[in-house]
């Protein structure tokens, strides 16, 4: 492709300016070639020929997949402590035994004590006499320090301790070198390899399953790279502008206290060019929206509850005065837990109590279901499917008078469209008050679609739920998705209050928080509260 040559040579980098500079015509171009012959940085050397790539000032000719061994943890180990051949040649030198004797003192695994057996006694250093008992077949002077001084067992082992050596960086590799971080280990390259150091590093390396090996084998492909014909004329533009890939990128506190930009040229810059976006950290819009709602109804001397995902069907329904024969205890409107599936017991004395409300309205003043209440199906474990199980259990222990909410999230076998998930989250709430009633109810519903979710019309219908009398349900006009249901709402009934203890008009609500975000954040449809399009997630207001 054709190059503009003065306004490449004003965009090029001081690391493409020094490649340029630095390689011949004909040179052939690698990462590692590079980066040793220039003296790069690790990484700078990519970085350099991948922008000259994309400049057309460089192109790929070939690739070469290269062989290379890694030291292992065991390999460091061996490295330090000695090889099992050493270390068996050691310890015969002190006491002979069998094989497993052997094994067990130096702390080797029988596999390696047997393979550390068969290389050296192939050598002729080691034999086994009748007794099965492992024996020295090298003179004593022969041996030094778990290793022989002369013969074949001593190059043997000493390949294998000079490759260990190397690989865990006592010699630099003369034409492959790789730098690896950590301890500086350099990864033996096969080509430098000689035929008999292939051969013995051959059976210690694996390529996968590498634990139980000294050696790790690698496989890495590197690419080479020439230089265009439009290079030439870049080079000729850079000796004739003087620019050596020597210049000052960025004036410094260290180079102004020190002096040394003087007799320095500094690099150009476009001052024309647009600047790099800066992506700054932002709460998510979601989460600053519940905590908007948790501060205003602290801030209201409301305290917050909280409890487990997993609840059992007693706090979830029955507590409530749900029959347990409602159509919401069907399986498909519950999620049900597999293991384990029931509780162990439920606390008293509210089971007892919960159970005579239902079966004859017990001490509350009604008449009850009229059913034998399950006291096995109770304990039932399931994801609670509405936040108001919370204020069941904050019942016992409320203060009077007293305020309680809490954000919690709720599972419900649903369809999912736009106003509905199979699990979000529900403001739910209790007012306690020999005052309270319908009157405080609905200013509290009030402040939630108005102040909260934003909404500029607001009505309210009748409702119906087992454990309130009278029922209100909350509903909001959205201007694209019209008037849909925020919440339900109502005064505990007795069958509720009763039976957990408490004798004063209780006020109730659960609203769907997600929903009041759908009008407060400016969205059509609840899925784009979990959006993974950080864009959109980005510019996402509250009202």
């Amino acid at each position: 492709m054709a190059v503009d040559i003065q306004t490449t040579v004003r965009n090029l980098h001081p690391l493409e300016v020094r490649v340029i500079l630095g390689c011949g015509p004909e040179d052939e171009l690698s990462v590692e070639g590079v980066e040793r012959d220039l003296g790069f940085k690790a990484g700078n050397g990519n970085q350099a020929l991948s922008w000259l790539l994309g400049k057309g000032l460089v192109k790929e000719v070939r690739r070469e997949t290269r062989i290379f061994y890694e030291l292992t943890d065991l390999g460091r180990l061996w490295k330090e402590q000695g090889t099992p051949e050493e270390r068996i040649i050691e310890a015969l030198r002190v006491q002979g035994g069998t094989l497993p004797e052997l094994a067990g003192r130096l702390g080797l695994d029988a596999r390696d004590a047997g393979s550390a057996y068969g290389s050296l006694a192939k050598f002729g250093a080691l034999a086994m006499d009748g007794d099965k008992r492992v024996l020295l077949a090298l003179p004593l002077e022969q041996v030094a320090n778990g290793r022989p001084a002369k013969g074949a067992t001593a190059e043997h082992l000493a390949l294998i301790r000079g490759l260990l050596l190397r690989a865990a960086g006592g010699a630099a590799e003369p034409r492959h070198q790789e730098r690896t971080e950590g301890a500086g280990e350099v990864p033996l390259a096969e080509a430098d390899l000689s035929p008999e150091e292939k051969a013995a590093i051959a059976p210690l390396a694996k390529k996968r399953g590498a634990g139980s090996s000294p050696f790790r084998l690698a496989e890495r492909e590197t690419v080479f790279y020439r230089f265009t014909a439009e290079c030439a004329s870049v080079k000729a533009a850079l000796l004739s502008a003087g620019i050596t890939g020597e210049e000052i990128g960025a004036l410094t506190q260290e180079l102004l206290e020190s002096g040394g930009w003087k007799g320095r040229a500094f690099r150009s810059y476009n001052v024309q060019a647009p600047p790099a976006r800066l992506a700054v950290g932002r709460t998510n819009p979601y989460a600053k929206f519940l905590e908007d709602v948790k501060d205003k109804l602290v801030s209201l001397g409301f305290e917050e509850f909280d409890g487990p995902l997993v609840e059992t069907e007693f706090w979830n329904s029955d507590a409530l005065f749900m029959p347990q024969f409602h159509s919401a205890r069907d399986i498909h409107d519950v999620y049900r837990i597999a293991e384990p599936d029931h509780a162990r017991s439920i606390e008293e004395p509210w089971l007892s109590r919960v159970a005579a409300a239902h079966e004859n309205g017990g001490t509350t003043g009604s008449r009850g279901w009229n059913y034998a209440f399950d006291r096995d199906f109770t304990r039932r474990l399931i994801l609670r499917s509405q936040g108001t199980v919370m204020s069941a259990k904050t019942l016992p222990r409320a203060q009077i008078p007293g305020k309680y909410f809490g954000m919690l999230r709720v599972f419900r076998y649903d369809r999912v469209d736009a106003t509905h998930l199979p699990d979000f989250y529900q403001t739910e709430g209790i007012v306690l008050g020999e005052e309270v009633n319908l009157k405080t109810l609905l200013g509290m519903l009030d402040m939630f679609a108005r102040e909260v979710a934003g909404a500029k019309e607001v009505k309210y219908v009748p409702g119906y739920f087992p454990f309130t009398e009278p029922s209100v349900e909350v509903h909001i006009k959205h201007p694209a998705l019209g008037w849909f249901e925020l919440g339900g709402s109502g005064i505990f009934r007795p069958e509720v209050t009763e039976s957990l203890g408490v004798h004063v008009p209780v006020a109730a609500w659960g609203i769907g928080i997600d929903r009041m975000a759908l009008m407060a954040l400016g969205l059509s449809d609840l899925r784009e509260l979990f959006s993974y399009n950080l864009e959109n997630v980005r510019l996402r207001r509250v009202k």
